[in-house]
C-alpha cells in the first residue's frame, strides 16, 4: 500500500527539505533548493523514481516509534526486532556551501543487521546518474547534478540494478554515519561535514532558536513545532517561505486537485508577519517583510499573488507524466499556471502587512510607502473588475466578496497609515472615498438579507470559508449581526463533522474543476477565532483542540484533512496551517501564558 502523506516527517536546512516515511525512506528531496528538480521522488511514484531507505533488514514494515528530539528539527527514529533495537538519526545541517544529508545509524540494543537502498533519480526520478567509486566515496553524476555518499570505512556498498546497496550489523553503542552531499557536477567535490558534530550543533542551534518563542501558555509544544516547522520552510538566503516544500500532493485521493507549492503567497503574508511577531520572532519577521517589499516592488500592475524563492516571477506549469502520482494521483505538476491570475485581495494583503510591519516598529525602509501608495492609487482605478479570488479558482472571474473586503482594507490600511503620519504625501480624502466606496457595494451587493449572510460573489447563493475573516480585518465589528450571521451560516453550510470546507464543490463550478477536496485546515482555525472574537471562546477552544489533535505522530499539518477516512490531504506540511495553529492558539490562550 502507498503511505499516507501523515506518514511522514520534514527535516531541512531552511533551503530545501526531506521528507521521511515510518519505514525510515527519504522519499522526497528537491537539491538545491526547495523549487529545483527532485533526486528522491517516491513520494509521487515507486522506488524506481528514487528514495533511499535505512532500516533492520528483516524489516517490513513501519517504525516501532520516532519522534524530533525536543524544541528541534532533528528526527529519531526507533526499531525493535528479534535482534535488537536501532535508532536512525536524520537531520540536514544547515550548509556552508553545499546541502547534506546526514543519516546515522545507532546501536540500542542486541546485533541488529541494517540495509541501505540508494535509489539517486536526478529531474523528478526521470534520469538515472552515472555512479563511479572516488576515494572511498559513491558518486552519481548525471547533467548538472552529482551527488556524493560517504559512510564509515568499515561499511561496504556496491551497485546493483542502477542503486547503491550496504549491510552492516550494529550492537548497542555502535555508530555508522552517512552524508549525502550534492554540488554542481562542474565544481571540486565541496567539504566534508563531520556527522556527529553536525549533530550536536544542528541540536544546539534549533533549541536555542525555539527557546526565543515568548509564548509559555497551553500548547505550547504545538506552537514551537508550528513555528520551527515555519523555520525550516523558510529560504533563508532570501526570507521568502514557502506554502510547502512538496508539489501535487492530492486535495482528492484519485483526483486531479494536485499543485505545486514549493513558492510564495501574498496571500500568506499578513498571518505569517503576524505570527513571527507575536511569537518573538522579529528578525524572521523582518527577513520575510524585506522579502516581500522586493517581490511587490515594481509597476503595481504587475503585482503577482505568488513569487519564486528569490522573487522570480516566471513559474511556468507543466505536468510529468512519467510519474503514477501519490496513492495514483494525476497529473502531477511543477510550476503554477496561478501566477498568472488577477487576485485584487493581494493588494490589500501586501498593504495590512506593511502596515503592520510599521506598527510593530520594523525598520523603516524609504521605499516603503511609496510601494504603498502606487499599490493603492493603482486599485482605485482597477477595484471593481472580477478576479479568481483567494483560491485561485479556474472557472472564470467573479466579483468575490473576499476580494472586495480586501480592497476595502488596504484603502483602510492607507488612510489610517496617512492620518498618523500626516508628513507623508497621499491623497487623504480620495482614499478616504474609495474606502466608504467599497465598503458600500460589498453591503449592497455581497451580504444576502433574506439569509443574513454575506456570500462568495455578488448574487451568488455559495458561501466561502475567507468570509470568517471580516471581523479579524475590520470591516465589521465581531457583535455585528451580519457577522455572526455569516459565520453561524459557513458553519450550518460548509461544516464536515465540525471541520470547514473552503467552499462547496457538489454543485457548483467555481473552480472549474471535477471532484472535491478535504476539510481545508486553515479555514477551521479562521472559525475557532471568529467564534472567540463573538464571545464563544469555549467552543473555539474545543475547535482548537480537535485541529491540533489533527496532526501526525510528530506534530505536522497538510493543507487539508478527510474527516471520512481520517487522513490528511494535500500539500505537507502546510505552512498556512500551521500559521493558523500559532496564530488561534495564542489567540485564545495568550491570557494564560505562564510568564
Amino acid at each position: 500500500m502507498h503511505p499516507s502523506i501523515e506518514d511522514y516527517a520534514l527535516i531541512g536546512d531552511e533551503q530545501t527539505a526531506a521528507l521521511i516515511g515510518t519505514d525510515g525512506s527519504v522519499d522526497w528531496l528537491c537539491l538545491p533548493r526547495f523549487d529545483s528538480a527532485a533526486c528522491f521522488a517516491r513520494l509521487l511514484g515507486d522506488e524506481e523514481n528514487g528514495h533511499w531507505r535505512i532500516a533492520p533488514k528483516h524489516a517490513k514494515g513501519p517504525c516501532t516509534r520516532r519522534a524530533y528530539r525536543p524544541d528541534t528539527l532533528v528526527l529519531d527514529t526507533e526499531w525493535e526486532t528479534d535482534e535488537g533495537a536501532i535508532r536512525v538519526t536524520d537531520l540536514m545541517p544547515q550548509r556552508d556551501r553545499a546541502p547534506d544529508l546526514v543519516r546515522i545509524v545507532e546501536g540500542l540494543s542486541g546485533r541488529v543487521t541494517v540495509h541501505s537502498a540508494l535509489r539517486i533519480r536526478f529531474d523528478y526520478g526521470s534520469i538515472v546518474p552515472w555512479v563511479r567509486k572516488t576515494d572511498g566515496h559513491r558518486v552519481a553524476v548525471a547533467g548538472p547534478d552529482s551527488v556524493w555518499l560517504r559512510s564509515e570505512p568499515e561499511v561496504r556498498t556496491w551497485g546493483q540494478g542502477f542503486g547503491t546497496y550496504s549491510e552492516f550489523t550494529v550492537e548497542e553503542g555502535e555508530k555508522v554515519a552517512f552524508v549525502l552531499t550534492w554540488h554542481p557536477s562542474h565544481e571540486p567535490r565541496p567539504p566534508l561535514v563531520d556527522p556527529y558534530r553536525t549533530l550536536h550543533t544542528s541540536v544546539r542551534d534549533w533549541r536555542k532558536w525555539a527557546s526565543r518563542c515568548r509564548y509559555d501558555g497551553p500548547y505550547r509544544d504545538a506552537v514551537v513545532r508550528s513555528l520551527i516547522t515555519l523555520k525550516a520552510l523558510t529560504y533563508r538566503p532570501t526570507g521568502g517561505i514557502v506554502a510547502a516544500p512538496t508539489t501535487s500532493l492530492p486535495e482528492e485521493l484519485g483526483g486531479v486537485r494536485n499543485w505545486d507549492y514549493r513558492y510564495c503567497w501574498l496571500r500568506d503574508s499578513t498571518l505569517t508577519l503576524k505570527a513571527l511577531l507575536a511569537a518573538g520572532y522579529q528578525e524572521e519577521a523582518e527577513a520575510w517583510r524585506n522579502w516581500l517589499l522586493r517581490a511587490v516592488a515594481g509597476d503595481p500592475a504587475d503585482l503577482q499573488i505568488m513569487y519564486g524563492l528569490a522573487g522570480e516571477r516566471r513559474l511556468p506549469e507543466l505536468e510529468l507524466p512519467w510519474l503514477s502520482g501519490f496513492a495514483g494521483s494525476r497529473p502531477v505538476r511543477i510550476g503554477n499556471q496561478a501566477v498568472q491570475q488577477l487576485q485584487l485581495d493581494v493588494y490589500g494583503e501586501v498593504m495590512d502587512t506593511l502596515a503592520l510591519a510599521r506598527h510593530a516598529g520594523l525598520s523603516a525602509k524609504p521605499q516603503i510607502w511609496a510601494i504603498q501608495a502606487a499599490l493603492i492609487d493603482w486599485l482605485r482605478e482597477q477595484w471593481q473588475r472580477p478576479d479568481e479570488g483567494l483560491w485561485e479558482v479556474r472557472g472564470g472571474r467573479r466579483h468575490f466578496v473576499h476580494s472586495k473586503v480586501m480592497v476595502w482594507v488596504a484603502a483602510d490600511r492607507a488612510v489610517r497609515t496617512l492620518e498618523k503620519n500626516p508628513n507623508l504625501d497621499g491623497d487623504l480624502d480620495g482614499w478616504r472615498e474609495l474606502r466608504d466606496d467599497v465598503h458600500r457595494e460589498v453591503c449592497e451587493k455581497g451580504y444576502d438579507a433574506e439569509r443574513n449572510t454575506f456570500t462568495q460573489s455578488y448574487g451568488s447563493r455559495e458561501l466561502d470559508a475567507a468570509l470568517l475573516l471580516i471581523p479579524r480585518v475590520g470591516f465589521l465589528p465581531p457583535d455585528d449581526p451580519r457577522v455572526t450571521g455569516t459565520i453561524d451560516a459557513i458553519r450550518a453550510e460548509l461544516s464536515h463533522d465540525g471541520f470547514l470546507r473552503r467552499y462547496s464543490t457538489d454543485e457548483t463550478t467555481v473552480d472549474g474543476l471535477p471532484g472535491s477536496e478535504g476539510a481545508f485546515l486553515v479555514c477551521s482555525f479562521w472559525l475557532a477565532d471568529a467564534l472567540h472574537m463573538t464571545g464563544r471562546t469555549q467552543e473555539a477552544r474545543e475547535l482548537f483542540e480537535r485541529l491540533a489533535g489533527l496532526a501526525n505522530d510528530v506534530g505536522l499539518l497538510s493543507e487539508e484533512y478527510d474527516p471520512v477516512s481520517g487522513r490528511q490531504l494535500g500539500n505537507f506540511p502546510q505552512a498556512f496551517s500551521h500559521i493558523g495553529l500559532v496564530n488561534t492558539a495564542l489567540a485564545l490562550f495568550g491570557d494564560e501564558e505562564a510568564g
